[in-house]
């Protein structure tokens, strides 16, 4: 084996590839420096000392059932899919754990372990929480996660990317720990999409195919570079720490995929149907009276009936399903679900709305009829819980824009708010407007204290100012605050020639200024000057 290329060596290989690729602007493109690489810069972070080093699995003591007890607090519904990813979690990074802590024993007898990867394929429509489910199980682990599109990949990569891109992430949220994004999660959304189509001269559709192929090394065990070779920068960071050398401990530069768990999930639409027709043929014959038709059956129930044939006549290749041996259908959200996740999950809209409202100082609440009425519009969106956000947002977004600044200090929202927000809004108004001047007078006296003290100047208003900037800021649909600090913008400057003609420091002001600040200013100015002009004509 040929010697490795000495710093000087690389450095003029860099220095050609610049000038090939930039021409004459090459010189100025910083190759590197032999000194020290400058805070602020992007290399991963150094690799901790071996005596430092922890696996960040030996805490994992999770059994199945706590993990599903930590999802039933965000996800409602869905139990079945919950036991099947608790399970699946629990047997992967439990087996994950003993080989990592045999290899610190012994390599050979790590890599002469064998288990099958608890990799999984979710089911189910759009909005039931697929995503939500394998997010909050990650932040329970403590696991570095990453969720993807399967529809942005192709064959050859995307976007100047490839799938190897997707470990390249976990690195990334592990900050740079590379033995803790061994362990991770990677999740793939809309995986039916690259199911390849059978209804084409040929067979399957060759891009949907390559891309199952190119997905394969990852599910099964690979080891994907730390730095994209199609990155540039990367690469250039990699001579440089070459060049730099010294006693640290070189970092990892690449992950292996055998410990990550990989989590598919789609819609798959249509697939329900080839298996209705599968299921309608087969209970033809003895005993069919006393069978469920598939016409009986719900999606969910039909779609738990999937084998590893149908997945393949949908159009995925037989290697790339039997990389999924862990299968479970989300079941579609009814009504019922959709009032519970209002009511009960941590992760509900409603708290959204809540503390939105509490930031202008309104308290709202939501009564166990509204959210009903809201879960049943949700219902008929057909988009999930997705659609809880679209029904609430169409009844409250009124109630956002005119509340704040309106005096209205509460809201509750009921059934009849859902069903006439803008009767109840009017109303809700009617009845802030009589909280509204007290509201406004003591946002005036808040602006005065706060001028007074950055300004070294004592101002405050009189009982008909207050009443006058009440009026005003209804009038021109503003807060007060901004009103006064647009109305007394050259107050500090008037003010302040006043006390040097008269060492008068403390004013009033009444309704007259609020209503012309300009004026009213200008003419305590000019009597400033011409009783100091008095003074000292009588001191004369």
């Amino acid at each position: 084996m040929s010697n490795p290329p000495s710093p000087d060596e690389i450095q003029k290989k860099l220095g050609d590839f610049m000038r090939t690729q930039f021409g004459d602007q090459a010189g100025r493109v910083a190759v590197f420096s032999t000194q020290a690489t400058p805070a602020g810069t992007n290399d991963p972070p150094e690799a901790k000392p071996a005596d430092e080093e922890k696996d960040p699995l030996d805490g994992f003591h999770y059994r199945p059932r706590d993990i599903k007890a930590h999802l039933d607090r965000f996800v409602i519904g869905q139990d079945e899919a919950k036991r099947v990813l608790a399970v699946a979690i629990c047997e992967h990074y439990q087996h994950v754990r003993h080989i990592r802590a045999l290899a610190k024993e012994s390599p050979e007898k790590a890599a002469a372990v064998e288990y099958a990867k608890q990799n999984v394929l979710l089911l189910g429509p759009t909005g039931v929480g697929k995503t939500y489910l394998v997010r909050h199980a990650a932040d329970l682990l403590g696991v570095p996660f990453v969720k993807a599109d399967a529809t942005k990949f192709s064959e050859t990569g995307y976007v100047g990317g490839d799938v190897e891109d997707l470990v390249r992430d976990l690195v990334k949220k592990a900050n740079g720990d590379a033995d803790l994004a061994a362990c991770g999660i990677i999740y793939l959304d809309e995986i039916d999409k690259i199911a390849g189509a059978t209804n084409i001269a040929g067979g399957r559709d060759v891009s949907g195919r390559g891309v199952q192929t190119t997905l394969l090394k990852l599910l099964e065990e690979t080891d994907v570079a730390v730095r994209s070779p199609m990155d540039i920068q990367a690469q250039l960071q990699a001579a440089m720490e070459m060049q730099r050398g010294g006693a640290a401990k070189p970092k990892r530069d690449t992950v292996n995929t055998r410990h990550i768990l990989f989590i598919v999930s789609g819609a798959f639409s249509g697939l329900r149907e080839r298996i209705a027709r599968r299921l309608g043929r087969g209970s033809l014959g003895f005993g069919a009276s006393n069978a469920k038709s598939a016409d009986e059956m719900t999606d969910g129930e039909v779609l738990r009936n999937a084998t590893t044939r149908d997945f393949v006549d949908f159009g995925f290749e037989p290697e790339f399903v039997g990389r999924l041996p862990v299968r479970v259908c989300c079941e579609p959200l009814k009504a019922g679900d959709l009032y519970q996740i209002l009511k009960s999950s941590e992760g509900s809209v409603i708290r959204q709305y809540e503390r939105g409202f509490r930031a202008y100082g309104i308290e709202a609440g939501f009564t166990d009829d509204a959210l009903r009425e809201l879960a049943e519009r949700a219902a008929g969106e057909g988009t999930g819980a997705r659609g809880l956000f679209t029904v609430s947002e169409r009844v409250l977004r009124p109630f956002q824009y005119e509340l704040p600044g309106s005096g209205a200090t509460r809201l509750v929202v009921d059934a009849e708010t859902v069903r006439d927000p803008a009767a109840v809004l009017a109303r809700v108004l009617a009845e802030g407007r009589e909280n509204l001047g007290a509201h406004l007078a003591a946002e005036a006296e808040e602006f005065a204290t706060e001028w007074s003290a950055r300004h070294g100047l004592s101002l405050r208003f009189s009982e008909d100012a207050r009443r006058a900037l009440a009026v005003r800021a209804q009038r021109e649909d503003v807060s007060v605050r901004p009103l006064c600090e647009r109305l007394f913008k050259d107050y500090q400057f008037g003010l302040s020639l006043i006390k040097n003609n008269s060492g008068r420091a403390e004013w009033e002001l009444p309704a007259e200024a609020v209503e012309n600040p300009d004026r009213y200013l200008s003419d305590l100015v000019v009597r400033s000057y011409r009783d100091r002009d008095v003074a000292g004509g009588e001191g004369q």
